[in-house]
């Protein structure tokens, strides 16, 4: 596990959109492709941003990347609330994807639970039985909580599903993500959080007794490949 700390969050930013371009060079020199999976929030749109400027666009294949995200709210893509909709203005809608590469997490006509089974089979369908992600991005909740792994739901005891779709009380709505084991797999993961909001929890989820019931971020593995980016705000 590699931890950075920045005094300035436009360095932050531009460390994350380095390390999103210099990876899926790395990928793509491999496996001729970069398979990644994003996270919506304040934070990974201003990455998006930097990533659809010419000087980090023109770096990046993308024709060989492949788009999913990690959660998202159960509303339609024109929703303000939808993690597809802001990743769609921030990048894909300004830089050459290939339209049959994007698979937002949301469908009209179907159920969460059912499309939650439906968008396990995408992800099958370009990654195989392995479900290797090249890269995800994620972030934290003051809570602790990562994609939409929140403190105290069932989806934090799942084992075998990659995708895993539920109705969330405290928000009065139904989330859509992928789970632990799936991210788990993943060859880089990075995290992104920072700010004093997340101070405590930043602590418990790298320092305190585990406990992901509480900080589901526990659950992700600290492993090769993952890396945190933060703050002294959050840290001091």
């Amino acid at each position: 596990m590699n931890i950075t700390i920045f005094e300035d969050l436009d360095q932050l930013y531009k460390k994350a959109a380095d390390t999103f371009v210099d990876l899926s060079k790395q990928s793509i020199k491999k496996n001729d492709r970069f398979v990644v999976a994003l996270s919506g929030g304040s934070s990974p749109k201003a990455i998006f941003n930097l990533l659809a400027t010419e000087a980090y666009a023109d770096k990046i294949e993308w024709s060989k990347l492949y788009f999913f995200w990690v959660d998202e709210r159960w509303v339609p893509l024109h929703d303000d609330k939808s993690n597809a909709r802001m990743t769609f203005e921030a990048l894909l809608d300004k830089v050459p994807v290939n339209k049959d590469h994007i698979f937002p997490m949301y469908k009209d006509g179907i159920s969460p639970e059912d499309y939650a089974k439906e968008y396990e089979q995408q992800i099958r369908s370009v990654l195989g039985n392995e479900g290797v992600f090249d890269f995800i991005l994620l972030g934290m909740g003051d809570d602790g909580h990562t994609a939409s792994l929140f403190p105290g739901e069932k989806v934090l005891d799942e084992n075998e599903k990659w995708v895993s779709a539920y109705y969330l009380k405290p928000q009065e709505m139904f989330r859509i993500t992928l789970t632990a084991p799936l991210i788990n797999k993943a060859e880089n993961i990075l995290v992104v959080a920072f700010g004093e909001s997340k101070k405590h929890a930043l602590n418990e989820v790298l320092n305190g007794e585990y406990n992901p019931k509480l900080y589901p971020l526990q659950l992700i593995e600290k492993k090769e490949g993952f890396q945190f980016f933060t703050d002294k705000k959050a840290t001091s």
